[in-house]
């Protein structure tokens, strides 16, 4: 998502969307994973269903490649797990590299927040 201005702190990104703070742009990019089962993919991630999800069918590093075909500014990338619902699954550790190409990705710091609304962090 790209916000033009800054992101209140605790704000629900659907909400921001429909109030035009934010623009969801995921659709622009090209999506794949490190390794995924049968009906947990790439769909399943970006479907804006909380009932479904992707999950990983491989070793560790559990990646999601997000390739955009041009040069794009993000300011703010959402993402939701549902600790509650099972916790052992949840990441404990969220990596975020940037670079031009696969081969030049360097990994960014940034403030993360966890947001509880009902026992889901986004």
């Amino acid at each position: 998502m790209t916000t033009p201005n800054k992101t209140p702190p605790g704000a629900d990104p659907k909400q921001l969307e429909r109030t035009g703070t934010v623009r969801e742009i995921g659709s622009q990019a090209v999506w794949s994973l490190s390794s995924c089962k049968p009906g947990f993919g790439v769909d399943q991630l970006r479907d804006d269903n909380l009932e479904t999800y992707w999950q990983s069918d491989g070793s560790q590093p559990h990646l999601v490649n997000i390739q955009f075909r041009r040069k794009t500014t993000v300011k703010t990338l959402c993402i939701y797990a549902d600790y509650k619902s099972d916790e052992s699954y949840t990441p404990s550790k969220i990596s975020v590299r940037v670079g031009n190409n696969f081969h030049n990705l360097q990994e960014i710091r940034f403030a993360f927040r966890w947001i509880r609304r009902q026992g889901m962090g986004i």
